[in-house]
């Protein structure tokens, strides 16, 4: 069993054998579509942006007459290994079968960051990750419109990060 600390912003744990603890984390965000790789593993051919014609993605304002989404992170280290990360949504759903249509603040999809750099796009509320190598690692998700703007609302995006700390082996 892994035993790891977590440190939490915007997060809750679920508990399998880890250690943890929690006080603010936060990352910038990076701009890779990586498939799912792990930063140890992801390929950097694309220049940075593998995210096709999206590259940089331009923010979307939420409204000040909606209600604002929120995002928050749960995770855990999987018995059998990898993470297990589930996003909870607030004001916002998972839209899959509508990415790359017309863009509402309500609907989307998400985008996963290890240590600033995008690794995949996220459709649902689980992801599960194989592997992080030993050190410290911001993980943040972002709530994207189906255009793949970044949500924000007065100026600020709309994610949660944690930061997970894996032991040597």
């Amino acid at each position: 069993m892994k035993l790891a600390r977590l440190t939490i912003a915007t997060a809750t744990l679920l508990s399998l054998g880890s250690v943890l603890t929690a006080s603010p984390a936060r990352s910038d965000a990076g701009h890779g579509d990586h498939g799912g790789h792990t930063p140890a593993e992801v390929p950097h051919s694309d220049g940075g942006h593998g995210d096709g014609a999206h590259g940089h993605h331009t923010p979307l304002e939420v409204s000040a007459d909606q209600p604002v989404p929120r995002v928050s992170l749960a995770i855990a280290a999987d018995p059998i290994g990898g993470w297990n990360l589930q996003i909870t949504t607030e004001n916002w759903r998972f839209a899959p079968e509508r990415v790359n249509t017309s863009s509402l603040s309500t609907e989307g999809h998400a985008h996963l960051y290890i240590d600033g750099e995008k690794v995949t796009r996220i459709y649902s509320e689980w992801y599960y990750l194989p592997s992080l190598p030993p050190g410290e690692h911001t993980l943040t998700v972002s709530l994207n419109a189906n255009g793949h703007e970044a949500l924000t609302y007065q100026g600020q995006p709309i994610e949660a990060s944690v930061v997970v700390t894996v032991p040597a082996r």
